[in-house]
């Protein structure tokens, strides 16, 4: 029979203390457990796992590359992902909300907004070009098939045989002479380059030289920014029901790429050029920070967009779990999108008779340029033009929803009142009407020079800092609060490894848990910290030492945690009076 007090631990609080609410009535909460997991897959699976892993993985080393990745995503990558899921869960609050644990760390939720704000606003315009894109396949043959359009140059040279440009018919193989003649001539651009710096972008000579905005961009622009807005128009209510189709479809169209992929001749070279492991590499460091790299940009850690969608959760939700399942399938999801890309680029470099890295390429480079030049060589080219840039668009908009609830999540958390929390709409309309506005000139002719400034610059080594910073912020000096805290669950001493010592107890974290949020959601009791001192005093402490268990409270008298009994009164002199 379990008595009282071990059924208030069972539920996460202390004996004689109120039970903890599961659910936020104020902030509201996921429909269910699918859809965060779902949302997050989202927000974690993007358009770097399609554009950016594959590149890296091959200029790296091939399959050697998996091993540093791998060791990565298990002592960096997972840890960080579960630390921030449990501290967003545990304080309900958005990533600026969440550090009132330490106001003077409030600059790194600052930090994070910033981050979200440079990745919200041109990852919207990587939609948009994608929205582009996908409207430009609706026709029978694709525009960037053949060099006989008016912005085509007399250097454009197309992989169908130049005797069939007129008449629109496709050739079973390239001449060998016309192959030679198109791949090693260092004046050679493809017909699809010239539809994206010629036509697309009308790229300028210069980053300081604007020109004119493209009206086609900024149009797309607009419609990218109305499905966001309108899929996050009631919050997490909204977006939540989204993410059943956002997130899953692309697997659809990731699998059906893939089987067309591997049926094509000389698809198997390119997978092995992908996978081919050189194991030389592995002793070079910027192996192993693109790896590092890439983990950080990939998982979302430092982003705040994992605080915010975890602050939706019920109290009791198993957010380790959580944070495995989506670590592990982002990371899948990188080396299939491998597969999917290196067969299409094997196939095309088989055609040309060229190696694979003549063809191989990452960023907007591969999404606009080199793989639709490869799927104008397949049968019904512009289905498959659709089907591709349609994944690109549900990829990016399962992250846009993160970063811009992230934004609108902090705001609201931060001013708190009730008429911001009716008013949450309202919010969402401005940011997305400012992410707008703030994005107009990247569709301009000098705009892809700031974008890939942004992309380069946005979340890379800032990623980096701000996690070391929220790691000591955490660990050290919230976990040093001690007068927060019962004595029975002060920390006995400072971590030095807080992957190893937390693993075997983040199955069940907010069961351990001491404290419980008070009615604004505010931690009264540290997250991690706890985890930690239980963890040393059974493995570091003999039996029967550390400290001992507090006395039964009665509850009208009841000690406040933190709260010190009172001294024994000091000894009188002999022979005097006590009064």
């Amino acid at each position: 029979m379990v008595g009282k007090g071990a059924k208030g631990m069972l539920n996460g609080a202390v004996p004689s203390e109120a039970t903890k609410r599961d659910q936020n009535l104020k902030r509201g909460n996921w429909g269910n457990q699918i859809e965060f997991v779902l949302t997050s897959v989202g927000y974690a699976v993007g358009l770097g796992n399609v554009w950016r892993f594959p590149y890296l993985c091959y200029r790296n080393g091939g399959g050697a590359f998996m091993f540093p990745y791998f060791i990565m995503l298990i002592f960096c990558g997972i840890p960080l992902f579960f630390m921030e899921l449990s501290f967003g869960q545990f304080a309900s609050q958005g990533c600026l909300g969440v550090w009132r644990i330490s106001p003077m760390f409030k600059g790194v939720g600052y930090g994070m907004m910033v981050v979200s704000t440079y990745i919200g606003i041109y990852y919207n315009v990587v939609i948009c070009i994608a929205f582009y894109y996908f409207f430009s396949s609706m026709t029978h043959v694709l525009p960037w098939a053949y060099c006989n359009n008016p912005w085509n140059t007399h250097d454009c040279a197309g992989v169908l045989d130049a005797s069939n440009l007129t008449n629109g018919s496709r050739p079973a193989a390239l001449p060998s002479n016309l192959s030679h003649l198109l791949n090693h001539s260092l004046q050679r651009t493809s017909p699809s380059e010239e539809y994206w710096r010629l036509y697309v972008l009308k790229l300028s000579d210069d980053i300081g030289n604007f020109g004119e905005v493209r009206l086609p961009l900024l149009g797309c622009l607009g419609v990218s920014w109305l499905v966001v807005f309108l899929c996050l128009i009631r919050g997490v209510k909204s977006s939540g029901k989204v993410v059943y189709f956002t997130a899953t479809f692309p697997y659809v169209v990731l699998t059906i790429l893939f089987v067309r992929g591997v049926t094509l001749e000389g698809a198997f070279d390119g997978i092995m050029y992908y996978l081919t492991p050189q194991w030389d590499k592995i002793l070079e460091a910027k192996v192993w920070g693109d790896a590092a790299s890439q983990i950080f940009y990939s998982l979302g850690c430092a982003w705040g967009g994992l605080i915010t969608m975890a602050s939706y959760n019920k109290f009791h939700n198993n957010c380790y779990r959580d944070s495995v399942i989506i670590s592990i399938t982002n990371c899948a999801t990188s080396v299939y999108a491998g597969f999917v890309i290196f067969s299409i680029l094997g196939f095309m470099a088989n055609h040309l008779g060229v190696d694979v890295s003549r063809v191989a390429d990452h960023g907007p480079g591969l999404a606009f340029v080199a793989y639709p030049e490869a799927l104008t060589l397949l049968p019904i080219s512009p289905l498959w033009s659709l089907l591709f840039f349609f994944m690109l668009i549900l990829l990016g908009l399962g992250t846009q929803f993160c970063l811009l609830e992230t934004l609108v999540t902090a705001i609201v958390d931060e001013v708190g009142n009730e008429w911001i929390l009716q008013k949450k709409t309202y919010v969402t309309l401005g940011v997305a009407v400012a992410g707008f506005l703030l994005g107009i000139p990247l569709t301009s002719q000098a705009g892809i020079y700031w974008l890939l400034l942004m992309d380069n610059y946005a979340a890379s080594f800032s990623l980096v800092v701000i996690s070391c910073i929220m790691c000591v912020a955490i660990m050290y000096i919230y976990g040093e609060h001690s007068s927060l805290r019962p004595p029975a669950t002060r920390p006995l001493a400072r971590p030095l490894c807080p992957a190893g010592l937390l693993t075997p107890h983040l199955s069940r974290a907010p069961e351990l848990l001491p404290g419980h949020p008070d009615d604004a959601g505010i931690p009264t009791a540290p997250l991690l910290s706890d985890l930690l001192a239980l963890r040393l005093s059974r493995h570091h402490l003999p039996p029967g030492s550390g400290p001992p268990p507090p006395p039964p409270e009665s509850s009208s008298l009841r000690v406040a945690p933190g709260a010190e009994r009172a001294p024994p009164p000091a000894p009188t002199a002999r022979g005097s009076a006590v009064a």
